[in-house]
Protein backbone atom coordinates (compact mmCIF):
# COMPACT_ATOMS: atom_id res chain seq x y z
CA UNK A 1 0.00 0.00 0.00
CA UNK A 2 2.96 2.17 0.95
CA UNK A 3 4.45 1.78 -2.49
CA UNK A 4 0.97 2.80 -4.34
CA UNK A 5 0.46 6.00 -2.23
CA UNK A 6 3.92 7.13 -2.16
CA UNK A 7 3.60 6.98 -6.04
CA UNK A 8 0.85 9.32 -6.31
CA UNK A 9 2.37 11.57 -3.46
CA UNK A 10 5.82 11.94 -6.05
CA UNK A 11 3.93 12.60 -8.84
CA UNK A 12 2.18 15.49 -6.97
CA UNK A 13 5.18 16.71 -5.95
CA UNK A 14 6.16 17.19 -9.32
CA UNK A 15 3.07 18.68 -9.87
CA UNK A 16 1.87 15.95 -12.33
CA UNK A 17 -1.06 12.82 -12.32
CA UNK A 18 -0.50 9.59 -12.10
CA UNK A 19 -1.07 7.40 -14.84
CA UNK A 20 -3.18 4.06 -13.91
CA UNK A 21 -3.33 1.63 -16.82
CA UNK A 22 -5.56 -1.29 -16.79
CA UNK A 23 -4.85 -4.75 -17.81
CA UNK A 24 -7.04 -8.26 -17.86
CA UNK A 25 -5.04 -11.18 -16.62
CA UNK A 26 -4.41 -13.95 -18.71
CA UNK A 27 -5.31 -11.59 -22.22
CA UNK A 28 -3.49 -13.02 -24.40
CA UNK A 29 -2.51 -15.24 -22.28
CA UNK A 30 -1.51 -15.31 -18.77
CA UNK A 31 2.40 -15.88 -19.91
CA UNK A 32 2.43 -12.80 -21.57
CA UNK A 33 0.66 -10.44 -19.01
CA UNK A 34 3.96 -10.23 -16.59
CA UNK A 35 5.84 -8.56 -19.76
CA UNK A 36 2.72 -6.74 -20.76
CA UNK A 37 2.69 -5.40 -16.82
CA UNK A 38 6.59 -4.48 -16.90
CA UNK A 39 6.20 -3.04 -20.83
CA UNK A 40 3.39 -0.52 -19.44
CA UNK A 41 6.12 0.21 -16.25
CA UNK A 42 8.83 0.68 -18.42
CA UNK A 43 6.85 3.42 -20.62
CA UNK A 44 5.57 5.00 -17.40
CA UNK A 45 2.80 4.16 -16.50
CA UNK A 46 2.96 4.85 -12.19
CA UNK A 47 0.71 1.42 -11.42
CA UNK A 48 -1.18 -1.24 -13.24
CA UNK A 49 -4.54 -2.67 -12.22
CA UNK A 50 -4.03 -6.65 -12.55
CA UNK A 51 -8.00 -7.42 -13.56
CA UNK A 52 -8.85 -11.17 -12.69
CA UNK A 53 -11.50 -12.28 -15.55
CA UNK A 54 -14.75 -13.58 -14.51
CA UNK A 55 -17.55 -14.48 -16.24
CA UNK A 56 -20.26 -12.34 -15.29
CA UNK A 57 -18.93 -8.71 -15.42
CA UNK A 58 -21.07 -6.34 -14.49
CA UNK A 59 -19.41 -2.74 -14.96
CA UNK A 60 -17.43 -3.69 -17.63
CA UNK A 61 -18.23 -2.73 -21.60
CA UNK A 62 -18.17 -4.66 -24.37
CA UNK A 63 -13.92 -4.22 -24.91
CA UNK A 64 -13.02 -5.49 -20.97
CA UNK A 65 -15.37 -8.62 -21.51
CA UNK A 66 -14.73 -9.42 -24.51
CA UNK A 67 -11.03 -9.57 -22.62
CA UNK A 68 -12.16 -11.50 -19.87
CA UNK A 69 -13.78 -14.74 -21.94
CA UNK A 70 -10.50 -15.09 -23.93
CA UNK A 71 -9.16 -14.38 -20.83
CA UNK A 72 -11.08 -17.48 -18.99
CA UNK A 73 -10.50 -19.64 -22.30
CA UNK A 74 -6.68 -19.32 -21.81
CA UNK A 75 -6.17 -20.50 -18.46
CA UNK A 76 -6.24 -16.66 -16.58
CA UNK A 77 -7.39 -16.79 -12.90
CA UNK A 78 -7.20 -15.45 -9.62
CA UNK A 79 -4.38 -17.60 -9.03
CA UNK A 80 -2.66 -17.01 -12.35
CA UNK A 81 -3.17 -13.28 -11.84
CA UNK A 82 -1.16 -13.93 -8.56
CA UNK A 83 1.61 -15.80 -9.95
CA UNK A 84 1.49 -12.73 -12.89
CA UNK A 85 2.18 -10.45 -9.46
CA UNK A 86 5.32 -12.86 -8.45
CA UNK A 87 6.87 -12.96 -11.67
CA UNK A 88 6.48 -9.23 -12.39
CA UNK A 89 8.63 -9.31 -8.83
CA UNK A 90 10.99 -11.53 -9.50
CA UNK A 91 11.98 -9.66 -12.58
CA UNK A 92 12.88 -6.29 -10.64
CA UNK A 93 9.92 -4.56 -11.42
CA UNK A 94 8.43 -2.59 -8.75
CA UNK A 95 5.13 -1.07 -10.46
CA UNK A 96 2.80 -0.29 -7.80
CA UNK A 97 -0.30 -3.56 -8.62
CA UNK A 98 -4.33 -3.20 -7.98
CA UNK A 99 -5.82 -6.99 -7.90
CA UNK A 100 -8.83 -5.69 -9.44
CA UNK A 101 -12.17 -7.23 -9.67
CA UNK A 102 -15.03 -8.66 -8.72
CA UNK A 103 -15.92 -10.09 -5.28
CA UNK A 104 -17.26 -13.70 -6.04
CA UNK A 105 -13.96 -15.04 -7.04
CA UNK A 106 -12.55 -13.25 -3.88
CA UNK A 107 -14.92 -15.38 -1.50
CA UNK A 108 -14.62 -18.47 -3.00
CA UNK A 109 -10.58 -18.00 -2.23
CA UNK A 110 -11.58 -16.52 1.32
CA UNK A 111 -10.32 -12.74 2.33
CA UNK A 112 -7.88 -14.07 4.61
CA UNK A 113 -6.15 -16.12 2.47
CA UNK A 114 -6.22 -13.91 -0.06
CA UNK A 115 -4.51 -10.85 1.25
CA UNK A 116 -1.76 -12.77 2.83
CA UNK A 117 -1.18 -14.35 -0.98
CA UNK A 118 -1.73 -11.55 -2.54
CA UNK A 119 1.00 -9.37 0.04
CA UNK A 120 3.16 -12.23 -0.52
CA UNK A 121 2.62 -11.73 -4.36
CA UNK A 122 3.72 -8.06 -4.02
CA UNK A 123 0.13 -7.03 -4.88
CA UNK A 124 -0.15 -3.23 -3.04
CA UNK A 125 -3.77 -3.11 -2.64
CA UNK A 126 -7.46 -4.68 -3.94
CA UNK A 127 -10.15 -3.07 -5.58
CA UNK A 128 -13.51 -5.06 -5.86
CA UNK A 129 -16.16 -3.40 -8.73
CA UNK A 130 -19.46 -5.04 -6.67
CA UNK A 131 -19.08 -4.60 -3.41
CA UNK A 132 -21.03 -1.61 -1.74
CA UNK A 133 -19.01 1.11 0.36
CA UNK A 134 -20.90 0.27 3.25
CA UNK A 135 -20.22 -3.69 2.49
CA UNK A 136 -16.18 -3.37 1.97
CA UNK A 137 -15.21 -4.31 5.64
CA UNK A 138 -15.23 -7.99 5.02
CA UNK A 139 -12.26 -7.18 3.02
CA UNK A 140 -10.76 -4.65 4.14
CA UNK A 141 -9.80 -5.77 7.58
CA UNK A 142 -7.73 -9.16 6.40
CA UNK A 143 -6.50 -6.19 4.06
CA UNK A 144 -4.93 -3.78 6.95
CA UNK A 145 -3.51 -6.96 8.56
CA UNK A 146 -1.66 -8.31 5.56
CA UNK A 147 -0.85 -4.78 4.89
CA UNK A 148 -2.63 -3.84 1.75
CA UNK A 149 -4.66 -1.06 0.56
CA UNK A 150 -8.46 -1.24 -0.74
CA UNK A 151 -9.71 1.34 -3.22
CA UNK A 152 -12.91 2.58 -3.01
CA UNK A 153 -15.12 3.33 -6.10
CA UNK A 154 -17.01 6.57 -5.70
CA UNK A 155 -19.81 7.34 -8.42
CA UNK A 156 -21.00 10.53 -9.78
CA UNK A 157 -24.03 9.92 -7.57
CA UNK A 158 -22.15 8.87 -4.70
CA UNK A 159 -23.75 11.07 -1.52
CA UNK A 160 -21.84 12.57 1.59
CA UNK A 161 -22.67 9.18 3.32
CA UNK A 162 -20.78 6.70 0.75
CA UNK A 163 -17.89 9.36 0.66
CA UNK A 164 -17.28 8.95 4.17
CA UNK A 165 -17.31 5.28 4.30
CA UNK A 166 -14.70 6.11 1.77
CA UNK A 167 -12.65 8.11 3.96
CA UNK A 168 -12.70 5.17 6.93
CA UNK A 169 -11.14 2.90 4.77
CA UNK A 170 -7.79 5.15 4.60
CA UNK A 171 -7.06 4.20 1.31
CA UNK A 172 -4.21 4.75 -1.19
CA UNK A 173 -6.28 6.08 -3.94
CA UNK A 174 -9.82 6.44 -4.11
CA UNK A 175 -11.04 5.44 -8.02
CA UNK A 176 -13.43 8.39 -9.06
CA UNK A 177 -15.88 7.13 -11.96
CA UNK A 178 -16.17 9.85 -14.32
CA UNK A 179 -19.44 8.71 -15.39
CA UNK A 180 -22.31 6.47 -14.56
CA UNK A 181 -22.47 3.49 -17.33
CA UNK A 182 -19.93 1.03 -18.29
CA UNK A 183 -16.64 1.08 -19.21
CA UNK A 184 -15.22 1.90 -23.21
CA UNK A 185 -17.96 4.65 -22.82
CA UNK A 186 -17.17 7.70 -25.24
CA UNK A 187 -15.74 10.33 -22.85
CA UNK A 188 -17.44 13.10 -22.18
CA UNK A 189 -15.55 15.13 -19.46
CA UNK A 190 -15.88 13.94 -15.97
CA UNK A 191 -19.39 14.43 -14.07
CA UNK A 192 -18.97 17.73 -11.76
CA UNK A 193 -15.12 18.02 -12.69
CA UNK A 194 -12.59 19.94 -10.72
CA UNK A 195 -15.32 20.87 -8.31
CA UNK A 196 -16.61 17.13 -7.36
CA UNK A 197 -12.99 15.36 -7.44
CA UNK A 198 -12.02 18.62 -5.23
CA UNK A 199 -14.82 17.13 -2.59
CA UNK A 200 -14.18 13.84 -2.25
CA UNK A 201 -10.04 14.39 -2.04
CA UNK A 202 -11.11 16.54 0.65
CA UNK A 203 -13.44 14.25 2.21
CA UNK A 204 -11.29 11.03 1.95
CA UNK A 205 -8.30 12.73 2.33
CA UNK A 206 -6.50 10.64 -0.12
CA UNK A 207 -5.66 11.04 -4.34
CA UNK A 208 -8.08 10.88 -6.47
CA UNK A 209 -8.13 8.85 -9.81
CA UNK A 210 -10.05 9.24 -12.48
CA UNK A 211 -11.29 6.73 -14.66
CA UNK A 212 -14.10 5.50 -17.41
CA UNK A 213 -14.11 6.56 -20.98
CA UNK A 214 -10.63 8.15 -21.37
CA UNK A 215 -9.11 6.71 -24.41
CA UNK A 216 -6.93 9.19 -25.60
CA UNK A 217 -4.09 11.64 -24.39
CA UNK A 218 -6.28 14.55 -24.78
CA UNK A 219 -8.49 12.92 -22.59
CA UNK A 220 -5.99 12.15 -19.99
CA UNK A 221 -4.44 15.90 -20.32
CA UNK A 222 -8.22 16.97 -19.70
CA UNK A 223 -8.38 15.05 -16.43
CA UNK A 224 -5.21 15.91 -15.01
CA UNK A 225 -5.73 19.13 -15.06
CA UNK A 226 -7.98 18.39 -11.69
CA UNK A 227 -7.50 14.72 -10.82
CA UNK A 228 -4.28 13.30 -9.08
CA UNK A 229 -4.31 10.34 -11.12
CA UNK A 230 -5.95 9.03 -14.66
CA UNK A 231 -6.93 5.68 -15.14
CA UNK A 232 -6.84 3.91 -18.47
CA UNK A 233 -8.32 0.83 -19.79
CA UNK A 234 -10.72 -0.50 -22.66
CA UNK A 235 -8.20 1.58 -24.60
CA UNK A 236 -5.06 -0.74 -23.55
CA UNK A 237 -7.48 -3.78 -23.89
CA UNK A 238 -7.81 -3.00 -27.48
CA UNK A 239 -4.78 -2.80 -28.53
CA UNK A 240 -3.46 -5.73 -26.66
CA UNK A 241 -6.29 -7.78 -28.56
CA UNK A 242 -5.27 -6.06 -32.19
CA UNK A 243 -1.29 -6.41 -31.74
CA UNK A 244 -1.92 -10.27 -30.44
CA UNK A 245 0.42 -12.05 -27.65
CA UNK A 246 3.63 -11.21 -29.18
CA UNK A 247 2.90 -7.99 -30.35
CA UNK A 248 1.44 -6.53 -27.00
CA UNK A 249 4.38 -5.48 -25.15
CA UNK A 250 5.23 -3.50 -27.66
CA UNK A 251 2.05 -1.71 -28.64
CA UNK A 252 1.00 -1.21 -24.91
CA UNK A 253 4.50 0.54 -24.04
CA UNK A 254 3.44 2.78 -27.25
CA UNK A 255 0.61 3.74 -26.26
CA UNK A 256 1.60 4.17 -22.56
CA UNK A 257 4.56 6.62 -23.59
CA UNK A 258 2.01 8.39 -25.49
CA UNK A 259 -0.12 8.75 -22.76
CA UNK A 260 2.49 9.71 -20.64
CA UNK A 261 4.03 12.32 -22.54
CA UNK A 262 0.64 14.03 -22.89
CA UNK A 263 0.44 13.87 -19.21
CA UNK A 264 3.97 15.55 -18.91
CA UNK A 265 3.98 18.18 -21.44
CA UNK A 266 4.12 21.88 -20.60
CA UNK A 267 0.61 23.39 -19.83
CA UNK A 268 -0.84 25.10 -22.80
CA UNK A 269 -0.70 28.97 -23.19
Amino acid sequence: MTRLRDRFDARRAEGKSALVIYITEGDPSPAATADIVRAAADAGADAVELGVPFSDPSADGPVIQAAMQRALGNGGSLKSALATARAVRAAGCEVPLVLFGYYNPIFVYGTGRLAADARDAGIDALLTVDVPLGELGELAAPSARAGLGVVPLVAPTSGDDRVAQAAALDPPFVYYISMTGITGAAFSGSAGGAERVAKVREAVRAPVAVGFGIKTGDDARAVAAYADGVVVGSAVVSRIQAAGAQGAPAAVGEFVADLRRALDAPPRS
